[in-house]
């Protein structure tokens, strides 16, 4: 895999075309699928990428449609990355506010909390689809050390799970899952 781009709107395009490369390879059926997140289908990974930050978007005054993920994802996907990418690439000086993050500029802002999450949960949603992700070793040791200082603050925000077992020469991906509460040889 390539080196990661350097600037919130490239680094977005960037992970958005491979997740969007796996929504359009799912067929109809696929939707229903188990993911590696606990009472989450495959649907359920999409729709969490398009709610939440749809409504994080507010804090900047941004005011996104609704998008009925539920009835074509594919669609609502695409629409969901096409929104973004415009803010990304036109952030005019807009300032998200946010209780738990403070005040940031919301190219900063999405890249921070929204970007990588659509880049880890691309794991989740390939391995839901029965496919291998491959997120990058580099990018993936480089998440790990940065995460590792901040575990039990992650864990007790809720959004990660206890930390699985992993073999000490495990790859930099499975390490990084592992250390988010995935189990890497997950399977639907």
């Amino acid at each position: 895999m390539t080196s990661t781009p350097t600037s919130p709107a490239t680094r977005h395009a960037h992970d958005a075309a491979q997740f969007t490369e796996l929504v359009e390879s799912a067929s109809a059926g696929d939707w229903a699928r188990p993911s590696p997140v606990a009472e989450w289908t495959a649907l359920d990974v999409v729709k969490h990428l398009v709610e939440w930050s749809r409504v994080f978007l507010m804090g900047a005054g941004i005011e996104l449609p609704a998008l009925d993920v539920e009835a074509n994802p594919g669609a609502a996907w695409k629409q969901h990355v096409s929104d973004i990418q415009a803010i990304l690439d036109a952030p005019a000086g807009r300032v998200l506010s946010n209780p738990h993050t403070g005040d940031k500029p919301v190219d900063e802002a999405i890249d921070q909390f929204y970007t990588g999450d659509v880049w880890l949960h691309t794991w989740d949603l390939a391995k839901a689809l029965g496919r291998e992700p491959d997120l990058g070793q580099e990018r993936c040791a480089d998440a790990l050390v940065a995460m590792e200082p901040m575990g039990p603050m992650l864990r007790d925000s809720g959004q990660f799970g206890p930390a699985m077992p992993v073999a000490e020469d495990a790859s930099a991906q499975d390490k990084l899952m592992a250390f988010i509460g995935r189990d890497p040889a997950w399977r639907p």
